[in-house]
């Protein structure tokens, strides 16, 4: 009985060592095969701009509208949603608004086109520094051509308001203010002259006496 059970041991240990050598063998050919279809992947066309859902049980999960033309990796599919990636966003797209492409895109030469197409791009002028406008420019923007040039020349008249007289002769030196009631009477002092204001208008001037 000894002499039979040994043998029986023998040969069922060598038909396990045989079936895991191919198995072994089985999954090493599997993997040689399988890096040929690791960078493929379905795609799709929009032929009108979708939402991109979330989740497909939730329609107001929209992570973004995805433009019509625009080419989508697809995920999975049932009868009325396609699983898709766009842009690095995951979500899901109504169906109706894609076509399937009939040939499975190499994901490789999906990113390199893009690539190519985002290196395109014009490139940004960096914008030229503005020049600094002229005192007579400043002064024809403010008040027109005609005045601006008797303002320029460093002439005051009756009438002119408080702002005009620094435009024409600069800030005075010395400012001498009264208000009596609604009426702000104001003495402007320059080097040799005196201008008199009421209520912010120029109405006389003259010289200093010494």
């Amino acid at each position: 009985m000894k002499k039979l059970i040994f043998p029986a041991l023998l040969l069922i240990g060598a038909l396990t060592i045989r079936a895991q050598s191919d198995k072994a063998d089985l999954l090493q050919n599997l993997e040689s095969n399988q890096p040929a279809n690791q960078d493929i992947t379905n795609t799709a066309t929009l032929k009108s701009s979708s939402r991109l859902f979330r989740t497909k049980e939730d329609l107001t999960s929209v992570i973004q509208i995805i433009p019509s033309g625009s080419v989508v990796s697809v995920l999975g599919s049932d009868s009325t949603y396609l699983h898709v990636t766009f842009e690095k966003n995951e979500g899901y797209i109504f169906k109706r608004h894609a076509v399937i492409d009939t040939e499975p895109v190499n994901f490789s030469e999906m990113v390199k086109k893009e690539t190519v197409v985002h290196e395109e791009q014009p490139v940004q002028q960096p914008q030229k520094e503005q020049q600094p406008m002229s005192r007579l420019s400043f002064l024809e923007s403010k008040y027109g051509s005609g005045m601006a040039a008797r303002l320029n020349s460093g002439k005051i008249w009756k009438g002119m308001n408080s702002e005009m007289v620094k435009d024409s002769w600069g800030t005075a030196q010395k400012i001498n203010r009264v208000i009596s009631g609604n009426i702000i009477k104001e003495e402007w002092i320059y080097n040799s002259t005196w201008l008199y204001f009421e209520n912010n208008t120029l109405l006389e001037w003259g010289a200093i006496k010494r």
